[in-house]
């Protein structure tokens, strides 16, 4: 009893403790709001008006696991993170009942079934695509579906290990994004494309100049197959990178060649690229020094300049042509940018890749210049749209970063991220385990390929590379639907005998 009794005045003296503590908290925290003079919600609320921030900071998971419906979020609803989800996990992502996705709104897609699909005793594996011809060592490849760019740095290094384990599991190429070659790109195995940013990162010398011992050094790597040199990304367009300073740690820094803890920005182009002419000279010198296929990342905007490189080469001839063109959407994802580019700047995917793919095929150089399509193409219909446009692969990030376990926190541009994807904090990627994740990867590429091939065989061609404008429909303002290839009808090329330099159908 006596025991009894002394736990008890233990715990009540414990919570007198904790109230005089909350309460000489609270007292310091109403001075200060009371006393500062730049936030007038603390000043006339104080304390209270303090749970606003933490409200509104709630409201980001609150909405996603509450008060969003299945089909509204954004930037990825959880319709599209759920398929991705399951995907990823190998588990049955069939659904039951019926379509949860309203097929009313204008823009959506519908793919044309045929009445005799293709059988699967009749179904064929997906087309292999040479990228270079013209290099000294083309790649080959058949892969549909692969990774974007995404730097060290910008994304852990469990994280960089899962999806280069993964991507050579699946078959598919993986993106260094601009933060250049870690050892971890490599340690996976993956086939790489070695991204050459704004600040040439990794391949730059002591001045920020492109170095060209450097070039070979990384050139030399069998598994590097592709450079692509960056002129702007979907999410940021006239602007470079942005990495905090928190996230350069040393290792990082070495990569990069930059000093450690210090705010990683590129710049908003490369200097020395300024005409269709220097962008030809520079796709040419990496091509010459590599030896390996060259091509560019870019959003378009403006598109009067494809008319001027087309000229160029036309000019120069077919070799000198870059051997891929990345067309990254207006909606694009990024660890960090502003508000006004992210939101406002660019053309999406659904006006740029027709648009670029239809220019390619007026100067002839479809079959020259091969056509990746990026920017939030995370599910198969997404992806068989781009494929029905003309372009020869779909590349994202996202979607694999969904894979990883990615919880769309929208913390990407902190070190807080909550899935160790894209933090450096140690305790945090503890939860990224990268054999397990990679598994997931690998779940995902091979799902979207399966997948893609349904679509494809419900359209009676016998594989992905064959779907064309006519097998898919889109929604219009008046409830009704139209093809493809009445929105953007295809155009007719003429070539000159050599075919080495194509001359434009007369307008």
């Amino acid at each position: 009893m006596q025991q009894t009794t002394e736990i008890l005045n233990f715990l009540a003296g414990l919570f007198v403790f904790a109230v005089g503590i909350g309460v000489f908290v609270v007292a310091v925290l109403f001075t200060v709001d009371i006393l500062q003079t730049k936030n007038a919600i603390r000043r006339n609320y104080p304390v209270i008006g303090r749970l606003r921030y933490w409200f509104e900071h709630l409201g980001e998971f609150f909405r996603q696991y509450f008060f969003a419906s299945d089909r509204e979020e954004m930037p990825f609803n959880r319709a599209e993170r759920n398929w991705v989800y399951q995907a990823s996990e190998g588990v049955d992502n069939t659904v039951a009942f019926g379509s949860s996705r309203d097929l009313r709104p204008v823009g959506t897609p519908l793919f044309v079934n045929c009445p005799y699909p293709t059988l699967d005793a009749d179904a064929v594996p997906t087309q292999a695509v040479t990228i270079g011809p013209y290099a000294a060592k083309p790649y080959v490849t058949s892969s549909l579906f692969n990774i974007s760019g995404m730097s060290f740095g910008a994304i852990s290094k469990p994280a960089v290990l899962a999806l280069s384990n993964g991507a050579r599991m699946a078959g598919c190429w993986m993106n260094t994004g601009e933060g250049g070659l870690s050892p971890y790109h490599l340690e996976g195995g993956a086939d790489i494309v070695f991204q050459i940013g704004t600040a040439k990162y990794g391949v730059r010398d002591e001045e920020g100049n492109l170095s060209d011992v450097k070039l070979k050094e990384v050139a030399e790597h069998d598994q590097v197959k592709m450079f692509e040199i960056k002129l702007s990304q979907g999410a940021k367009p006239g602007k470079g990178g942005i990495l905090p300073g928190a996230k350069v740690t040393p290792e990082i820094a070495e990569i990069r060649g930059i000093p450690i803890g210090s705010d990683s920005i590129s710049p908003n182009r490369h200097p020395e690229i300024e005409s269709a002419s220097s962008l030809l000279d520079m796709i040419s010198h990496v091509r010459e020094v590599t030896g390996k296929p060259v091509g560019i990342k870019t959003v378009i905007g403006a598109y009067g300049w494809l008319d001027d490189v087309f000229e160029e080469i036309h000019r120069r001839g077919i070799e000198s042509a870059p051997d891929f063109v990345t067309i990254d959407s207006a909606d694009g994802g990024t660890g960090a940018a502003p508000m006004p580019l992210i939101d406002n700047m660019g053309l999406p995917l659904k006006e740029s890749l027709p648009l670029v793919v239809d220019k390619l095929t007026e100067n002839g150089l479809r079959e020259r210049v091969k056509v990746a399509a990026s920017g939030k193409l995370v599910t198969p219909s997404e992806v068989a749209w781009a494929l029905c446009i003309g372009a020869d692969f779909v590349n994202s990030a996202r979607g694999f970063m969904f894979a990883l376990g990615c919880i769309q926190a929208l913390k990407c541009n902190k070190n807080t991220c909550p899935t160790g994807i894209t933090t450096h904090n140690k305790r945090l990627q503890r939860g990224l385990v990268p054999e397990d994740k990679a598994e997931r990867v690998r779940h995902y590429a091979e799902t979207m390929q399966h997948e893609v091939e349904i679509i494809a065989h419900s359209c009676g061609v016998t594989e992905p590379r064959k779907l064309k404008r006519y097998h898919c429909r889109t929604v219009t303002s008046d409830g009704r639907s139209i093809p493809l290839s009445q929105i953007y009808p295809d155009i007719p090329t003429v070539t000159n005998e050599r075919t080495t330099n194509p001359q434009r159908i007369p307008a």
